[in-house]
């Protein structure tokens, strides 16, 4: 059994010898590149500066002697980098003021301020000393509770969607990345580079698109409408000339849920995202059956669980049972034989960084015994490990999951 092999069973809910592992498929499964350089040096693998991708979380890109140390069966593909195989010619020096020696994509997009804040002019983020992540006011979204509620313009939108539309340059790109990487690599490939261009945080953010969803709910199928059409567009343009590379196809990048419960009632889910999300799916799924689309939610959304494998989802992550009273085990007797769920093997908000290696290896091996059984589970943590995160504990999650036998 391949490493692809291993995933592609798991997800369509085969027997497997052992659940599949994945550490950066996508920038909620990762590790920060504050704590990458500790993990290589556990792993015993030659010192290199971590390659910053993701420039906002600051999630390195694990190579694949990492990947491979690890146990891990899955590789990503973006539009513009895959860690599939090796791209040093996109790859640049920076130190981030001394704080770090990395390697990032444009040198140019950070400066250094007096006080020593690192900002992205461009995100209007900073990174003050002592900081770990770029941080923007309200996560970069408007919270008001006066005045008039966001209304995006339709046809302001419509040419925004319009500029961003792939070139037959990305897309020739996309496509010889995906080849190139199911050349060199026989794990499964997650693809991300074209969503469903809606979630519940968009237009106006997530302060405020909820209370649109509730006042103007034609407005907002309007937006979804021309959302959607453009990303089947792109879909359409890409797919096709590449199907048989995208494994996992990230489908939506969303957060539904707060810490409690949804952050919305599941009747605006089901009117006014559950349509157009069906329709994208089921796109995918036409061009390139064998693909799994993927959907990223946070937070307590276990009520919500029958609704997003109704939209046509795969695969659910990152399983976060800890929000919201339910269990591990009630989320995958919800999901079994329906939807599969990618993570959620260790409570990244308490055990992993308040526990001790023991307690770690302890709630990875009872969650993920519970969540692997009868197939359909992909291990990672619930969330990113975070630059605090002592790289014991991540050889030892990696480890205790590895040796379960499903």
């Amino acid at each position: 059994m391949t490493r692809r092999d291993r995933v592609m069973h798991a997800l369509n809910f085969e027997p497997l010898d052992r659940p599949p592992l994945d550490l950066g498929a996508m920038p909620s499964t990762n590790i920060s590149c504050f704590a990458y350089p500790g993990l290589i040096q556990a792993l015993g693998l030659k010192p290199r500066r971590p390659r910053v991708y993701d420039q906002s979380q600051m999630l390195a890109l694990p190579e694949t002697d990492v990947l491979d140390a690890l146990n891990c069966d899955v590789v990503t593909v973006q539009m513009e980098l895959t860690n599939g195989y090796e791209q040093p010619e996109i790859w640049h020096p920076y130190a981030f003021n001394g704080r770090l020696d990395a390697e990032v994509l444009d040198p140019s997009q950070f400066v250094t301020e007096a006080d020593g804040t690192i900002s992205q002019p461009h995100a209007g983020s900073k990174m003050p000393p002592g900081a770990h992540v770029f941080e923007t006011d309200h996560a970069g979204q408007l919270f008001s509770l006066t005045g008039d509620i966001p209304r995006p313009g339709l046809d302001e939108f419509r040419t925004t969607l319009k500029q961003r539309a792939l070139t037959p340059e990305q897309i020739a790109k996309a496509v010889d990345m995906l080849k190139r990487t199911r050349d060199a690599s026989e794990r499964a490939i997650m693809f991300w580079g074209i969503g469903a261009e809606i979630g519940i945080a968009n237009f106006g953010g997530l302060a405020m698109f909820p209370m649109l969803c509730l006042t103007e709910p034609e407005h907002v199928a309007q937006l979804h409408e021309i959302a959607i059409t453009h990303a089947m567009e792109q879909v359409e343009k890409l797919l096709p000339l590449a199907a048989d590379c995208v494994d996992v196809f990230m489908a939506c990048p969303d957060d539904w849920g707060t810490q409690n419960a949804p952050i919305a009632a599941p009747q605006i889910y089901n009117d006014l995202f559950k349509p157009y999300y069906q329709r994208f799916n089921g796109l995918i799924h036409q061009i390139s059956p064998q693909t799994k689309t993927f959907f990223h939610s946070c937070g307590a959304i276990y009520d919500m669980l029958d609704d997003i494998a109704e939209s046509g989802f795969d695969v659910l992550n990152p399983v976060q049972w800890v929000a919201g009273g339910h269990s591990y085990q009630e989320w995958k007797d919800r999901t079994r034989g329906k939807m599969a769920l990618w993570g959620g093997g260790v409570n990244t908000q308490s055990t992993l960084p308040l526990g001790t290696v023991e307690d770690v290896e302890r709630e990875v091996h009872e969650v993920v015994s519970c969540l692997a059984k009868d197939s359909g589970y992909v291990f990672c943590a619930i969330h990113n490990i975070l630059a605090e995160i002592a790289p014991e504990k991540v050889v030892a999650m990696y480890k205790t999951a590895g040796a379960v036998r499903v």
